[in-house]
């Protein structure tokens, strides 16, 4: 069990690690990260977290 975990950790660092060596970059040069139709979902995604706040918010 322990060598599992181990091993998800490792896996997880060298994601992180990717995403540092092409995403990181690429941002900072101007370029987008999530083409036009991956933006429009994230900003759906981020106006439906909002208003469930805001909605929860209220109820409470």
């Amino acid at each position: 069990m322990v060598v599992l975990v181990i091993l998800m950790l490792v896996v997880t660092v060298l994601a992180v690690a990717v995403v540092g060596v092409v995403a990181v970059p690429a941002h900072r040069r101007g370029r987008d990260v999530l083409t036009a139709k991956g933006e429009g979902v994230a900003r759906a995604a981020r106006q439906r977290v909002g208003t469930l706040g805001r909605t929860r918010a209220r109820t409470h």
